[in-house]
């Protein structure tokens, strides 16, 4: 950790270079006149509390706190992350660590299990969804953060590792030994329907692209090597991710040379434009998007890209609304900073920002009806969000208004068992076009 002392001295040198040059005559105050006092005022508050604080404090806590309190005033996506923050999130991207395999969600003071992945020290330990994580190597977890736990169970392959677990039924918690392992988070998962694909995507990790086109090539397998009748691209719930990931999976159904995505900042760098690669594209088979109000960013670029190009249906509810660019910084310290640099629109135009992607059809979570709107959080209602940019989309830009079916498409055998009412929509959908049984078009209107 650097000392008070360097602190004080990168300040100076900062106030330094912020400080103008004023000629004789008086003038008005510049920005960074404004700029400069304002520091003058920081530096003064940090020496007091350093110096007449009732208790020692912590320097990088400080320095950090004030860092937080600056990004606080700007949108909701911009933030610092601590080192250890920073760490997590890195992982969280890359989608492979060492470890033991398990997905904790906080409860109360401890956690539970909410994901015990597939062939990982923790499976093949027993570990379910729904045990209590009590202690790791004998510390308790109640009180940690999540950050803290994750940390603790992390390490190299080959470690050992021992968990604490209780379960409904166990008389006493259970102590586990496990050998940590290298584990890779795969973000794509599908299953076959009557020769139809679902493949969800999670999260736009590195190689998300390339395990959904590997998950696509094994459905086709499993259908005996005869081509897809259609599929469904599950993005409810996927909270977005790499942008160039988003870019590679809109590719997978679109021919070359289309827009994707284009994104505009307030420098000329950060405006760019995606365009669609003319090779490996998917057969022009019917293609359904699910989306719902936890579909945000990447999720909500690949639907506007394959809606506006006219290559999917999108099917479920509006969805978060998150059209912003976020550029992350690795900072010297190992912290990082995740700053907005740009909004992005899709190839028609649209500013996603505050509205979402609207559905082509509106279908509800449940067979019953909409879940109450006030359950359903989105990016209009965090605080400090910013608006889209008035004018800076097309005037060409379409318009998409939900429509409701007057009657959903008819099941049949395969999902009439389904208990996921969107996914079954969206299954009996494309199997009414594909087996020459074109469920109801004509439909009425519904506000998104």
């Amino acid at each position: 950790m650097r000392s008070l002392h360097s602190w004080r001295a990168a300040l100076a040198a900062g106030l330094w270079l912020l400080a103008p040059v004023l000629p004789a005559q008086a003038r008005e105050p510049s920005a960074n006149t404004l700029t400069y006092e304002q520091l003058e005022v920081f530096a003064r508050v940090l020496s007091y509390v350093e110096n007449n604080y009732v208790d020692a404090v912590d320097e990088r806590q400080l320095m950090q706190g004030a860092i937080q309190g600056m990004l606080g005033t700007l949108d909701p996506h911009t933030v610092f992350m601590p080192p250890e923050v920073f760490k997590e999130m890195k992982i969280d991207t890359s989608g492979e660590y060492g470890g033991v395999g398990l997905e904790l969600a906080p409860e109360g003071d401890g956690f539970r299990v909410s994901s015990s992945i597939e062939d990982t020290p923790a499976s093949r330990a027993g570990i379910r969804v729904g045990d209590e994580l009590v202690a790791i190597d004998g510390e308790r977890t109640r009180g940690l953060s999540h950050v803290e736990v994750m940390q603790r169970m992390r390490g190299p392959a080959g470690k050992r590792v021992l968990l604490t677990i209780m379960r409904e039924g166990f008389s006493a918690p259970r102590e586990l030994a496990l050998i940590r392992d290298h584990v890779r988070i795969i973000s794509v998962e599908g299953a076959l329907y009557g020769g139809i694909a679902h493949v969800k995507v999670k999260s736009f990790q590195d190689r998300t692209a390339f395990y959904l086109r590997k998950e696509l090539d094994r459905l086709r397998a499993q259908n005996g090597d005869k081509p897809l009748r259609g599929a469904v691209l599950d993005l409810r719930n996927n909270p977005g991710g790499l942008l160039e990931q988003a870019v590679a999976v809109s590719d997978l159904w679109l021919p070359g040379n289309l827009t994707i995505v284009s994104t505009r900042g307030r420098n000329p760098s950060q405006t760019t434009e995606e365009r669609s690669k003319d090779r490996d594209t998917e057969p022009d088979y019917p293609l359904v998007v699910l989306v719902n109000a936890g579909s945000a960013s990447a999720s909500e670029i690949v639907a506007g890209a394959l809606q506006d190009h006219g290559r999917a249906t999108i099917l479920g509810t509006q969805t978060f609304g998150k059209g912003s660019v976020q550029t992350v910084i690795e900072l010297e310290d190992g912290s990082g900073l995740k700053l907005t640099v740009a909004r992005y629109y899709t190839p028609k135009g649209r500013s996603i920002q505050e509205k979402g992607i609207t559905p082509d059809y509106q279908v509800a979570e449940s067979a019953t009806g909409e879940r109450a709107a006030k359950d359903e959080t989105r990016e209009k209602d965090l605080e400090r969000h910013f608006k889209a940019e008035p004018g800076a989309a097309s005037e060409d830009a379409p318009v998409v208004k939900a429509r409701r079916f007057t009657e959903e498409p008819r099941a049949w055998d395969v999902t009439a068992k389904l208990t996921d009412h969107q996914l079954q929509v969206a299954l009996n959908y494309l199997n009414g076009l594909t087996r020459g049984t074109r469920p109801p078009m004509k439909a009425s209107s519904a506000t998104p």
